[in-house]
């Protein structure tokens, strides 16, 4: 209860999109989400959720790692380098339990193949490994992780917040999940975020 307590402003923008994510499950149709963010393209936006669906990818764990080390924070930069090897495993075993269809070969088996336009320099994935989305799964482990750890709390918190909801808005922005994909992705991410501050603070501890 201490990690909320003390965490409660990203708490508290978890459980904002956590119930704004389930009330817009129930009311949009899987599919039509993807259709609107297809539908309403801008350069801006475009720019912003194709660079920004990277900050779930290795190199956003590779560049927190290397901060840590260099900070002299072994034992966080272990922590994020055990977490993304166990993402890693964890996201491919989901996909292949599940086997859902990705949005271009599930539009494609409705018989709309070009229902989706692609962003330009973005791929449109397809088979069935949408869920969840690992990039949201990542995206929320690491910037949870972070935002529970850092010391500066009226802040950092809603930065950090904010980077992870970019990845998960950018998978579906992007047509590679829908929002049922992100939705699992983020809960599990918060999950593993506060597995792995726990196995943290443990450490630290015992440092100590």
């Amino acid at each position: 209860m201490s990690m909320i307590r003390e965490n409660r402003l990203f708490f508290i923008c978890f459980v904002i999109f956590a119930i704004a994510g389930a009330g817009m499950l129930d009311a949009i149709p899987q599919g039509q989400e993807v259709l609107y963010c297809s539908r309403h393209r801008h350069p801006v936006s475009d720019w912003l959720f194709r660079w920004g669906t990277r900050l779930g990818e290795g190199y956003a764990f590779l560049a927190a790692a290397l901060v840590f080390v260099l900070l002299r924070r072994h034992v966080g930069a272990l922590c994020i380098g055990v977490m993304g090897f166990v993402l890693l495993w964890v996201s491919h075993l989901t996909k292949s339990w599940f086997a859902q269809d990705r949005p271009a070969a599930w539009f494609q088996k409705l018989g709309y193949a070009d229902a989706i336009v692609p962003v330009d320099g973005v791929p449109l994935l397809s088979g069935a490994t949408s869920f969840p989305s690992g990039h949201t799964m990542a995206a929320f482990a690491l910037y949870s992780f972070l935002a529970f750890i850092v010391p500066q709390k009226r802040f950092w918190p809603l930065v950090f917040f904010g980077l992870a909801l970019v990845v998960g808005a950018s998978r579906v922005y992007l047509g590679q999940h829908f929002l049922k994909d992100v939705y699992a992705g983020a809960t599990l991410g918060m999950g593993f975020g506060m597995l792995f501050y726990g196995c943290y603070y443990y450490w630290r501890s015992r440092r100590r």
